[in-house]
């Protein structure tokens, strides 16, 4: 169930036109207003008073549906990871694309860069969905290197960090480093101009010599 359904209503309540009515339902109501809560305030600021008001729910539900802050937090981790690799799934023999496809999805769901900046920033111990993941991702970069479709020069395990750090790049950059492109470092001319420059230095680093 996409989290897209979900608005914020004008009292700061995250509400749906027809009201969860069962135990699934009310978990993705309150995923929903948690997702909203730790990317406006980070683990260590988010508040389950303040999640559960913006459910309309009640805040023993938390508890009983995921656990204690920390457990909502990992909930929320793990929905977006799951989120990212439906929309953007590995593409090993083409790391280029695969980084203008997370780029773009990054640009159109700042709420999952909110996120996951937060979660770089407070915690560092990985969900098993995050452990999963990268571990299959890496997997498939080092198939596609003994293939010959990838450079193999580094590991498999270094070159997806300089892919995925690469596609960061622009969007996590110095405030300063922005200022150069000018008065709107985020307008949709610059951003096209960086997506594709993206692209082209993932490939040229990372296909076989």
């Amino acid at each position: 169930m996409s989290l897209d359904r979900y608005i914020v209503a004008p009292t700061g309540r995250l509400s749906t036109r027809s009201r969860p009515r069962d135990a699934e339902a009310t978990k993705e109501l309150l995923l929903a207003a948690a997702s909203e809560e730790f990317a406006e305030h980070g683990l260590a600021g988010a508040r389950i008073d303040r999640i559960a008001e913006r459910a309309g729910a009640n805040k023993r539900l938390l508890y009983r549906y995921f656990g204690d802050k920390e457990d909502v937090f990992d909930a929320v981790i793990e929905r977006h990871v799951g989120l990212l690799a439906e929309a953007v799934p590995l593409t090993p023999d083409d790391l280029g694309a695969y980084a203008g496809a997370q780029f773009d999805y990054m640009l159109q769901h700042p709420q999952t860069l909110r996120i996951a900046a937060w979660r770089t920033f407070e915690r560092f111990e990985p969900t098993d969905a995050e452990r999963r993941g990268y571990k299959a991702k890496v997997d498939a970069i080092s198939r596609a290197q003994r293939e010959g479709k990838l450079y193999d020069g580094v590991s498999a395990l270094d070159l997806f960090a300089i892919t995925l750090r690469m596609v960061a790049s622009w969007l996590s950059a110095p405030p300063g480093l922005m200022a150069v492109a000018g008065k709107d470092p985020l307008s949709a001319a610059r951003l096209r101009k960086h997506r594709q420059a993206l692209v082209e230095a993932v490939r040229r680093v990372t296909e076989p010599r």
